[in-house]
């Protein structure tokens, strides 16, 4: 009684295999060559350059890959030979179905929808973000007009410089009009940079339950009071409010909006509502982040503002009326459209 031996038996199985494998690679390896030919002239950028045939024939060669892949499985050819096939199946797929936007694209959309649709849907945080910001302006308007030596506690020692309650008027009135390199510059650089800063804490530290970002808020609206006050208290509240605004509309705005983008984030941590927290988290991320993205672009249009428009425009009135456009551009870009949904802005 004779037996076959398992090993030989093993061994012409594996040969069966890479028979059969080889047999099935001679008939279809034409198609795959096209297809991996196609794939790599299209994803180095060269699209143009594939005729309309070629185009056409790009579908056709995948779908006969596909149809290789699914026999090599079933049929149980050799492994290397099914990962390869899987790789160029993937990779055809992706290209055929999946988005193929460029930078531009990608760029045109953020600016046309995806910003407005992403600050429109923080609506809530935006006004409770300026409601902070404005208390602070309040109250530091009331302590410092009351009491002159609160503006040394509020006002931080290199935003203030020699503007302070000892300045004498002609002074300060003259820092208004200053187009040249002097201290009205310094002073210009070192609150801009002021600005940005907070707006990058207001968005950053919003992890942590939101507090942090309310203090900044009401910090920053603080500052500005003081420094109203002092102004107001010699007469130069209007001409302080057109060197403010000629530029602060667009840089406070932005601010504004960083703290919303921080409240956000606290909110769906404290308030995750039926989601789970880490999910609830992700989601604001997703939507505060296009805000926060937006924000350094109106930060350096405010900085466009701030050191040249501010320092070459000296007219009171026409200070006021460049503040006034740039607030209504500014609202009509962002709410033009019916509020989106967090969920709405997360999918796009």
């Amino acid at each position: 009684m004779s037996q076959v031996d398992p090993p030989m038996e093993k061994s012409q199985n594996s040969n069966d295999i890479l028979l059969r494998s080889r047999r099935f690679r001679t008939e279809r390896e034409q198609d795959w060559k096209t297809l991996e030919q196609l794939l790599k002239r299209a994803e180095g950028g060269r699209l143009r350059n594939l005729s309309d045939e070629e185009i056409l024939l790009l579908p056709r060669v995948y779908r006969s890959a596909l149809s290789a892949l699914s026999v090599a499985r079933t049929t149980s050819l050799d492994h290397e030979l099914v990962e390869y096939l899987e790789a160029l199946c993937s990779r055809a797929y992706f290209y055929i179905y999946g988005a193929r936007t460029s930078l531009a694209d990608k760029l045109g959309r953020f600016f046309a929808t995806d910003w407005s649709h992403a600050v429109m849907s923080l609506w809530r945080e935006t006004v409770a973000s300026a409601l902070f910001m404005a208390l602070g302006v309040l109250a530091a308007f009331i302590l410092v007009s009351h009491d002159p030596d609160w503006y040394y506690s509020i006002m931080p020692g290199d935003l203030a410089g020699m503007r302070t309650p000892a300045a004498s008027t002609e002074s300060l009135e003259a820092t208004l009009y200053d187009s040249g390199n002097g201290g009205l510059a310094v002073f210009a650089s070192s609150l801009f940079t002021h600005n940005a800063q907070i707006a990058i804490f207001a968005f950053a530290l919003g992890f942590a339950f939101c507090l942090p970002t309310i203090l900044l808020m009401t910090y920053n609206g603080a500052i500005i009071g003081a420094f109203l006050a002092l102004y107001a208290s010699r007469g130069l509240g209007f001409e302080l409010g057109g060197w403010l605004l000629i530029h602060g509309v667009t840089e406070l705005f932005a601010i504004i909006l960083a703290g919303a983008a921080g409240i956000r984030i606290g909110w769906s941590l404290v308030f995750a509502g039926d989601l789970p927290r880490l999910q609830s988290m992700t989601l604001a991320g997703r939507v505060s982040g296009q805000v926060v993205a937006g924000v350094v672009v109106m930060l350096l249009i405010a900085g466009l503002l701030e050191g040249f428009g501010r320092q070459l425009i000296t007219d009171d009135l026409v200070r006021y009326g460049i503040a006034a456009f740039s607030g209504l551009l500014w609202l009509f870009y962002f709410y033009r459209r019916l509020p989106a949904s967090q969920e709405q802005v997360a999918k796009r």
